[in-house]
C-alpha cells in the first residue's frame, strides 16, 4: 500500500503540486473560521460574523467555475496566481477596515470568495499529464481526497495558532499569504505552464451541457448535505451530554475513517466501471450515514461517527474519475469546479435546513437528516443512472496525450462529435460564441 502512494509521490513534480496546490487551498479551508473570529476580535455580532462568512462562501461557489471556465480557456499561469493576488487582497480589505463600514468589509469579503483560485479542478486536470497511467491517475484522485481531509482539520489549527501568537487579523493575512505563495508555487511549475485544455466546442452552459456530469452534481449535493448537516447535529449531540468537546471529537473520528477509507482505496487498482463502483460507495456511505440516529453513549457515538466517514474519500476519489469522463472536451477544471461549488452549496443547505430539524427533535433527529441526506444521494444515482450509461458508452478512449496533458497547445477545431465525448445533441444553441 504505502510503496504504491510512495511510487506516486516521487513521480516529477508530483509532490510539488500536491503541496503547491494544498497550501493554495488553505485560505479557502480556514476562511469561514478565520472571519469569524476576526469579526468578534473587532467587536461585531455572531450574525454578522455569520453573514461575512456565509458570504465569502456563496461568492467562493460562484467563482469556482467561472474562473474554472477561464482556466480551460486561457490556462493555469494567466488565471490561476492573479485570482490568488485579488481573493488576498480583498481579506487585506477587511482586515485594514474592521467591520465598520460593514458594506466594505463585506465588499472585501466577497472579492476573497470569488476570486479563490480553482487549484482543486486545476490540480485534478494536470493529473494525467504528470502520472502517464490510468491507474496512477485513479490513485492521485484518492490521495487528493485524503489529503483534502488532512488539510481541513490542519487549517483550522493553524489559524487558532496563528491567532495566539499573533492577532485575528494576523492570522487572515498570513493564511492568505501563504494561499498566494501556494498558488504561485504552482502555476510556475512545469506541468501548469505547459497546460492546455482539450479542443473545446464554444457553449454558453460550458461544462454543465453534460447530463452525466448534472446527474453527478445532483449527487454530491445531497452528500454536501449530509455533511454539512452532521457537524451541527454532532454540536447538539454534545449540549445533549453537556461536553462541548464531544462534537470535535465525532468530527475528528469521521475525518479520520475518510482517511482510512481513502488510503485503503487508493491502493488498491478497481476493475469495472468507475459508475457502476461509485452507486455502491454512495450506497455504503448511505448506510454509515443511518445508524447515527440512534444517539448511542459517547464511545459507540464515536465509533460509529469514524464508520460513516469511511466510504466519504473513496466516494469523491471515485467522483473525481467520473466528472473525468464526463465532462465535455475542453471543460475539465471547470466541470471539477462545479463538484467543489455544488459540494459546498450541499453542505450550506444542510446546516440551514438541520437547525429547526434539531429545534424539533433534537440531535437524534438532526442526524436524520443526515440519513437521508446520504439516502438521497443514492436514489438520485439509481434515477439518473441512463445518464451515466450514456456517456460511459462514449467517454474518452484515447489514451491521456495531447493538449490535455501538456503536450503543446489546442490543436484545430473538431467536429461537434469528436469534441463532445458524450455524444450529447445541443439543439438550438449557436457555437460561434465562446464557452
Amino acid at each position: 500500500m504505502a510503496m504504491g502512494y510512495a511510487e506516486l509521490l516521487r513521480a516529477r513534480h508530483a509532490m510539488r503540486l500536491l503541496a503547491g496546490t494544498l497550501t493554495g487551498r488553505l485560505p479557502n479551508a480556514t476562511g469561514p473560521l478565520a472571519i469569524v473570529l476576526f469579526t468578534r476580535a473587532e467587536g461585531g455580532s455572531y450574525t454578522l460574523a455569520g453573514v461575512l462568512s456565509a458570504v465569502y462562501g456563496l461568492a467562493t461557489a460562484v467563482g469556482q467555475p467561472m474562473l474554472g471556465r477561464l482556466v480551460d480557456l486561457h490556462g493555469q499561469p494567466r488565471v490561476m496566481f492573479p485570482a490568488a493576488v485579488l481573493s488576498a487582497l480583498g481579506m487585506l480589505l477587511l482586515t485594514a477596515v474592521g467591520t465598520d463600514p460593514v458594506w466594505v468589509a463585506t465588499a472585501g469579503v466577497f472579492v476573497a470568495g470569488v476570486c479563490t483560485p480553482p487549484l482543486e479542478g486545476g490540480l485534478r486536470a494536470l493529473w494525467p499529464s504528470v502520472l502517464k497511467g490510468p491507474e496512477k491517475v485513479h490513485r492521485a484522485y484518492a490521495l487528493d481526497a485524503v489529503a483534502q481531509e488532512v488539510m481541513f482539520a490542519v487549517g483550522p489549527l493553524l489559524v487558532t495558532v496563528f491567532v495566539a501568537l499573533w492577532s485575528e487579523a494576523a492570522a487572515l493575512l498570513v493564511i492568505n499569504a501563504m494561499g498566494v505563495l501556494g498558488a504561485l508555487w504552482v502555476v510556475v511549475s512545469p506541468p501548469s505552464r505547459a497546460w492546455r485544455s482539450e479542443p473545446r466546442e464554444p457553449h454558453w452552459l460550458g461544462a454543465l451541457r453534460s447530463a452525466g456530469l448534472l446527474a453527478l452534481l445532483a449527487t454530491f449535493f445531497f452528500v454536501g448535505l449530509a455533511l454539512g448537516a452532521v457537524a451541527v447535529a454532532s454540536v447538539s449531540y454534545a449540549d445533549e451530554h453537556g461536553e462541548a468537546l464531544i462534537s470535535s471529537h465525532l468530527l475528528s473520528a469521521l475525518g479520520f475513517g475518510a482517511l482510512a477509507g481513502g488510503v485503503v482505496y487508493g491502493a488498491r487498482h478497481w476493475a469495472g466501471v468507475p459508475e457502476r463502483r461509485l452507486v455502491w460507495l454512495v450506497l455504503a456511505l448511505a448506510v454509515g450515514y443511518m445508524p447515527l440516529v440512534l444517539v448511542p453513549g459517547v464511545i459507540a457515538m464515536t465509533a460509529l461517527a469514524g464508520l460513516s466517514g469511511v466510504f466519504l474519500a473513496p466516494a469523491l476519489a471515485c467522483a473525481f474519475v467520473v466528472v473525468d469522463r464526463h465532462a465535455p472536451s475542453g471543460t475539465v477544471t471547470e466541470a471539477f469546479s462545479w463538484l467543489v461549488t455544488t459540494f459546498g452549496v450541499g453542505a450550506a443547505a444542510g446546516t440551514g435546513v438541520v437547525g429547526p430539524v434539531i429545534e424539533w427533535g433534537g440531535a437524534a433527529a438532526g442526524f436524520a437528516v443526515v440519513g437521508g441526506g446520504g439516502l438521497a444521494a443514492f436514489v438520485v444515482l439509481l434515477l439518473t443512472g441512463r445518464a451515466f450509461s450514456v456517456a460511459s458508452a462514449t467517454s474518452r478512449s484515447a489514451p491521456v496525450a495531447g493538449p490535455a496533458s501538456g503536450q503543446g497547445h489546442a490543436s484545430p477545431p473538431v467536429t461537434e462529435a469528436e469534441n463532445d465525448r458524450n455524444g450529447a445533441p445541443e439543439p438550438g444553441f449557436r457555437t460561434g460564441r465562446q464557452a
